[in-house]
């Protein structure tokens, strides 16, 4: 799946590039439930979440989550103690058992 290697790709250069510094972990998770491939980047990075925004032309970054956006069926941030976690939804085309 090209689109879940893609946003696994700019969710784990998002917390590289923004909580670089900031916290003791950053984890990747995949799991498939029903149908779906799960994604989700965790880290203790706890002072801002990321938000999806249009950059500017002629901005060089800020366009991670609009990718994610584009790509995912869903996605969202949930806060936990300490950090954050950011995760996206993609149908695998995969009947459910």
């Amino acid at each position: 799946m090209d689109d879940a290697s893609l946003i696994a790709s700019e969710l784990a250069t998002n917390v590289i590039a923004h909580a670089q510094g900031t916290g003791d972990y950053f984890e990747l998770g995949l799991r498939r439930r029903n149908g779906v491939l799960i994604l989700e980047v965790a880290d203790s990075y706890q002072w801002l979440m990321p938000e999806l925004r249009k950059p500017s032309d002629d901005e060089t970054s800020g366009r991670g989550l609009l990718i994610v956006d584009a790509l995912a069926e869903r996605w969202g941030v949930r806060p936990r103690n300490p950090g954050k976690t950011v995760w996206a939804q993609l149908p695998t085309g995969a009947h459910p058992l």
